[in-house]
């Protein structure tokens, strides 16, 4: 196995060969035989093991046996110990969910500290088989069907194309030790159960069972690679971004056949779920809307409108009398000018006396009013927002430069006519919006 494994290695993953990288390791079969691997194909790696708290005196063993694993090949040992119950219990997570995130949270941070950029698992085949058996058992697009991916930009997989059995052997002739954790016999848990029991009784049907899997799941990827291809390009046509909100024609929505497969693919990567709530969109009142834990989708007449979720309500920015230039929420370029020359939407020019500083910039907020450049009286900005055909989601991004509680520039939208420029003005302040 490991001259198949170093030569997987050398037409695979260059990467690894390059660069120093971060191993995680249980102690178990499949992360000890990969350090054994990796060891005697002279790879640059530093040994880390997250010690979880959930099995008393056996969890301190699996640590103290990985350490010394690392000892014996000469690598460096990180480690660190997880209060697993309690993160848990306070993020309301099984403990196998919350021993995920609480140990790719704590690679992705040693990485970070020690510039490094990929992270190695002991995944195998059987792993990938069990998960697409897992995806299969609770309905799942193709995505669910293509298995563990090899590769990512910061996470490899070297031993995908080992089965477990191969791996035993391996360990069995190399006399290692490794370390059993008896919950992985425990079928109450639904990968277990798959693991002993139903895998099994595939590889006896067919003893090429697990073969005819990896090509299966080779061709899926290819198939979902092409479906990725076409999406990218049809995304690239129809959505539509300007100030960080995607409009989306529902008119061109509609010329697609099968609908709901193209609903799917065009959203699923913005976190909705409820797919037949976001297909009766299309035919929707206008207004009407629906969240996933991260963005917004919202139908206004012709369009359906996207959106990340902001809560910006009472989020204020001071600007300085001395400030040049603002970066955050948005860019905008301070500077003292003799003359009014570009004229646009992007471009305010004020009369520097007539503001109290700090100026602030905000959200706008429902009775908010300014008096609109050209006109007289003043006038709400939610009816301005109105008469100027303001989406709903462009109307809740929008932001003010303000004097005081007066608003001195709808930004990007329309300035105040009491701090225009006149012929008494001495200093005249330019902002462009960049």
């Amino acid at each position: 196995m490991l001259e198949e494994f170093q030569k997987h290695i050398e037409i695979n993953f260059q990467n690894l060969i390059k660069d120093k990288f971060l191993l995680a390791c249980s102690g178990g079969l499949d992360s000890t035989v990969l350090v054994d691997l990796c060891t005697k194909s002279k790879l640059d790696f530093t040994v880390a093991h997250c010690n979880f708290n959930l099995r008393g005196e056996a969890s301190n063993a699996d640590e103290d046996f990985v350490q010394n694993l690392a000892a014996h090949n000469d690598k460096n040992f990180l480690v660190t110990n997880f209060d697993t119950i309690g993160y848990v219990e306070e993020n309301k997570v099984s403990i196998q969910i919350g021993a995920r995130e609480l140990r790719y949270r704590w690679f992705a941070e040693i990485m970070r500290k020690n510039h490094i950029k990929i992270l190695v698992t002991a995944h195998h085949v059987d792993d990938s088989l069990e998960t697409f058996l897992i995806n299969l058992s609770r309905g799942t697009g193709i995505d669910g069907l293509t298995g563990i991916p090899e590769k990512t930009d910061t996470l490899s997989r070297p031993l995908l194309r080992f089965s477990r059995s191969q791996i035993l052997e391996y360990a069995q002739s190399q006399k290692l030790q490794w370390r059993e954790d008896a919950s992985n016999a425990d079928t109450k848990y639904l990968r277990n159960k798959i693991r002993h029991e139903i895998v099994p009784l595939l590889k006896d049907l067919n003893p090429s069972f697990l073969k005819n899997f990896t090509k299966t799941q080779d061709y899926l990827s290819e198939s979902a690679a092409l479906i990725d291809s076409q999406v990218k390009e049809l995304k690239s046509r129809l959505f539509k971004e300007d100030n960080d909100v995607v409009s989306i024609s529902i008119a061109e929505l509609l010329k697609l056949e099968p609908i709901s497969a193209y609903i799917h693919a065009l959203f699923k990567n913005y976190g909705f779920t409820e797919w037949n709530d976001v297909e009766n969109l299309l035919s929707a009142m206008s207004g009407k809307e629906i969240h996933s834990k991260t963005h917004r989708l919202l139908k206004d007449r012709e369009f359906l409108l996207l959106a990340e979720i902001k809560d910006e309500t009472n989020v204020q920015y001071q600007l300085k009398e001395e400030q040049t230039e603002v970066l955050e929420p948005i860019q905008l370029k301070i500077e003292t000018v003799h003359n009014l020359s570009i004229k646009n939407k992007h471009t305010l020019y004020i009369d520097k006396k007539a503001l109290k500083y700090p100026l602030t910039i905000r959200k706008w907020k429902n009775g908010d009013y300014f008096y609109p450049l050209g006109m007289k009286g003043r006038k709400k900005l939610s009816k301005f927002f109105k008469d100027e055909k303001v989406d709903v989601v462009a109307k809740e991004q929008q932001w003010l430069l303000c004097s005081g509680e007066e608003v001195v520039w709808v930004i990007g939208r329309r300035a105040d006519e009491r701090f225009k420029v006149t012929k008494n003005t001495s200093e005249i302040l330019k902002f462009t919006l960049n």
